[in-house]
C-alpha cells in the first residue's frame, strides 16, 4: 500500500485564501497546523512531501528575522520535502535574506492566488517525476 501523500499547511497569520481543495485536488492530504511550535512537531510526525507556510519577520529576534528558520532547519532533514512559502511584500527584502540560504519550491507575495499556487504544485509533481 503507497504512502499518504501528505501536505503540512502552517497558517499562522492566514490572509490569503484556503487551498484545501486545490491540495486535495492534487491528492495530498492537507494537515493543517495554527503555530511554529505544532509544525515543528508535525513536521517531524508526518514527513509531509510539501509544506505550505508564512514568512512573518519579527525584528525582535537576535539571531534569526522569524520562525520559518526553524522550519526549514527541520525540514532540510528530509532533502525530499519541498516548501512553498508566502510572505508580505513591505518584508521582501528581509525574506531575500533566506531565499540567498535556502532554495524554496515557491515563494509568492501576498495576495497568493490559486492559479500560482496551483502552478507550484504542478512543478513540484513534474519534479518527482
Amino acid at each position: 500500500m503507497p504512502a499518504e501523500k501528505s501536505l503540512l499547511s502552517v497558517i499562522e497569520l492566514g490572509g490569503y485564501p484556503d487551498f484545501g481543495p486545490l491540495y486535495r485536488r492534487y491528492g495530498y492530504v492537507n494537515h493543517v497546523v495554527f503555530s511554529m511550535r505544532k509544525a515543528l512537531s508535525a513536521l517531524k510526525k508526518l514527513k509531509p512531501q510539501v509544506v505550505v507556510a508564512e514568512f512573518n519577520y519579527q525584528s525582535d529576534f537576535r539571531d534569526r528575522t522569524s520562525s520559518l528558520e526553524s522550519l526549514i532547519a527541520v525540514a532540510q532533514q528530509n532533502p525530499q520535502i519541498h516548501m512553498i512559502v508566502f510572505y508580505e511584500q513591505e518584508f521582501a527584502h528581509q525574506f531575500e535574506k533566506l531565499t540567498v540560504r535556502y532554495e524554496f519550491s515557491a515563494t509568492f507575495p501576498y495576495p497568493v492566488d490559486e492559479v500560482h499556487m496551483e502552478a507550484a504544485l504542478d512543478r513540484i509533481q513534474f519534479a518527482k517525476q
